[in-house]
Parts: C-alpha cells; sequence; structure tokens
C-alpha cells in the first residue's frame, strides 16, 4: 500500500521516512518530493509498504503525530487520476499558446 505524508519538514529526507515507518513494518519504498527548480523539499513524501495491515497500522500511529517539529499527516495515497484537478489558472503556465509570440519566418 502507498502511503501520502504531509507537512513533512522541508529537512526531512528519504531515510528519516523510512526510518520512522519502518518501526511499523517493512518498507518497500520511502521518497520526499523534491522541487526541481529549487531543489528542495515540497514538504510531502510518499512510504511504500507492501503489506497492507502494516500500512494500516503506521496510518494509525503517525497520523498527527509530531516529527521532526511538524504534524505530519498520513494517509493512503490515492491514485494521479482519482485527484481533483486544479484549475489551469491556478496551475500556472501561459495559457492559450502565449509566450511563444516573435519572429515568424514566411
Amino acid at each position: 500500500m502507498k502511503l501520502y505524508v504531509g507537512n513533512l519538514s522541508y529537512h526531512t529526507t528519504d531515510s528519516d521516512l523510512e526510518s520512522l515507518f519502518s518501526a511499523h513494518g517493512e518498507v518497500a519504498e520511502a521518497h520526499v518530493i523534491i522541487d526541481r527548480q529549487s531543489g528542495r523539499s515540497r514538504g510531502f513524501g510518499f512510504v511504500e509498504m507492501p503489506n497492507d495491515d502494516e500500512a494500516r497500522a503506521a496510518i494509525e500511529a503517525c497520523d498527527q503525530m509530531q516529527f521532526m517539529g511538524r504534524t505530519i499527516t498520513v494517509n493512503q495515497a490515492r491514485p494521479q487520476g482519482d485527484r481533483p484537478q486544479r484549475p489551469q489558472s491556478a496551475r500556472g503556465g501561459y495559457g492559450n499558446g502565449g509566450g511563444r509570440g516573435g519572429y515568424r519566418r514566411y
């Protein structure tokens, strides 16, 4: 089962997450999401636990707990397609192909 872990300290590493969740069972993978532009944590991550019972126990134990100075949120991760989409205006970008102007060759 894949778990979403939110409100992480910006100093949290993959190994910090793995250590926290390995106390509740086997951890296949733990990954803090890093911003591409700044190179720093985005404040959330994902933990993959192969045993669903252990994953549910980890959710119960870790949701709303204090970790590295922050109250973290832990729940089952939703597949990408199940998440609500933000409106285009909230996503940034140029919209309608803007920003490509300039010289046009005939």
